[in-house]
């Protein structure tokens, strides 16, 4: 089985890889007590099930265990022992099952579907059918209506949300940096990193890693706040979908840490990716040219908001944001453009320095982007030799732009997917950029929550897996 996760989850402990052969599951479940020596053993049948066999000769088959996807994802083996899990609880059938379900139920009992889509994704299908990007977005809202979503919004208000935020930590770590070394800041909403670095690299990178979710979970914490209040139903009755460039974003949505265990609900219950939807797009429109007309159609249902887009690339821009506000708050600097320097034969790693009129570094920025130069970075700290200031890290190469839930090109070829990648450029930067601003709508959620509150909703935490020796390629169940 091809994965479709990112490098850095792919070649995260090669050793402990599970191969696609063997099953990942617990041999046996058993309920009961172990019984005392010599009641009872367990035997292997033909069949290689596992057998109880009492003093009288009866014998009893076992079930097997299978292992829930929170358990896989508290095991300290790669992502690929997850995939069968993910796909079966994060796809497009199982949304599908929900729609369903939702449609057969009494109005006053069907929950409120919402749709969250990532600028990427947007950016991707538009690429891929030659449209305007904002005729895209208004096909895509259209589309998603058309199957029973009530709402469908951007994702970039959280993103702006996670902007505004990691600039506040990074600037209150810096000050702190003098009285306890809280520097780099280590930038967090990249889930294959996250993975990567909770898995081998625990205490040496987690202490760095900023505090603030995800565009993706922020909003998803948002949604179940606000639209269940709004409708006056629990966080439970409102199912929260995004649509993302990237098959991690479905491991972030699956972690405990986003789980809700007073109302037995995640902030985002189920993560398509941008591949999933256009395959959706053909098996209910057969083209976009049909959809284009089923949008002319219902145009009156479809949203009327212009798309929103940040500077810094689509990745977020969080060095752009980070670094322009930091330079104007610590150092009075209005910085007008941001110049990378790429390193030498590695043009996912690049520089942003801030110097002052003596040539003394004031501020040190990087893009680390992909697993060759996450590599670097971390043996930059291993070594002591990490002079930056704050880091933008994104597992894949080229960034979210390329994730790997990005619609592809066919049969993998790799010449039309670089064209492919060039046109998903050009139709995200279709959307002037902007800046977050202090008076902006975002800024005003912010402030309408306290500080305990606003902790919850835009911040989390992240925990090294401790390493189970007991794993190995050659065990057999």
């Amino acid at each position: 089985m091809t994965s479709n996760f990112s490098g850095a989850l792919q070649l995260t402990d090669l050793n402990d890889f599970i191969a696609p052969s063997q099953e990942c599951i617990k041999p046996v479940e058993v309920k009961k007590s172990i019984p005392k020596k010599g009641l009872s053993k367990i035997k292997v049948s033909n069949d290689g099930s596992y057998m109880e066999v009492d003093t009288s000769g009866k014998s009893k088959k076992l079930q097997k265990a299978e292992i829930t996807l929170n358990d896989c994802l508290a095991c300290s083996g790669c992502v690929t022992s997850a995939e069968t899990v993910l796909i079966a609880m994060q796809s497009k059938d199982e949304f599908y099952k929900v729609l369903k379900e939702n449609k057969e139920t009494s109005p006053e009992k069907r929950k409120i579907i919402v749709v969250s889509v990532s600028p990427q994704s947007r950016a991707s299908i538009a690429a891929k059918h030659k449209l305007d990007v904002r005729k895209a977005g208004k096909a895509i809202d259209a589309f998603f209506k058309s199957l029973g979503a009530d709402i469908v919004l951007d994702t970039t208000f959280a993103e702006e949300i996670a902007l505004v935020k990691t600039a506040e930590e990074f600037i209150q770590r810096y000050r702190d940096n003098q009285s306890k070394k809280s520097l780099p800041v280590l930038t967090s909403s990249c889930p294959g990193w996250i993975c990567y670095a909770e898995k081998t690299h625990g205490d040496l990178t987690l202490p760095y890693i900023s505090s603030v979710k995800s565009p993706q979970q922020i909003l998803g914490s948002l949604v179940k706040e606000t639209v269940s209040s709004h409708v006056n139903k629990t966080p439970d009755n409102v199912y929260h979908v995004t649509v993302m460039p990237c098959y991690d974003k479905k491991l972030e949505a699956s972690r405990q840490d986003f789980y809700d265990d007073i109302y037995s609900t995640r902030d985002v219950d189920l993560v398509l990716t941008s591949g999933e939807v256009e395959e959706m797009i053909a098996g209910e429109c057969g083209t976009m040219d049909d959809l284009i007309v089923k949008v002319d159609a219902i145009n009156n249902n479809a949203s009327t908001d212009e798309p929103l887009s940040h500077g810094g690339g689509g990745s977020g821009g969080y060095l752009h944001h980070v670094y322009k506000h930091a330079a104007q708050q610590l150092f009075g600097v209005k910085v007008e453009e941001v110049v990378y320097k790429p390193a030498r034969n590695n043009k996912d790693f690049r520089d942003v320095t801030l110097k002052d009129a003596d040539g003394k570094i004031l501020l040190n920025f990087a893009s680390v982007y992909g697993f060759r130069s996450i590599q670097n970075l971390v043996q930059k700290m291993k070594r002591g030799r990490c002079n930056y200031h704050f880091v933008e890290v994104m597992a894949c190469p080229s960034g979210c732009l390329n994730g790997g839930g990005q619609i592809k090109a066919p049969g993998g070829d790799r010449e039309l997917q670089k064209d492919i990648f060039s046109s998903v450029q050009i139709a995200f930067n279709e959307i002037p950029p902007t800046e977050a601003r202090e008076d902006s709508a975002v800024n005003q959620t912010i402030m309408d929550y306290d500080i305990t509150k606003s902790k919850q909703l835009f911040h989390t935490q992240y925990h090294a897996v401790e390493k189970d020796e007991t794993l190995s390629l050659n065990v057999k169940w």
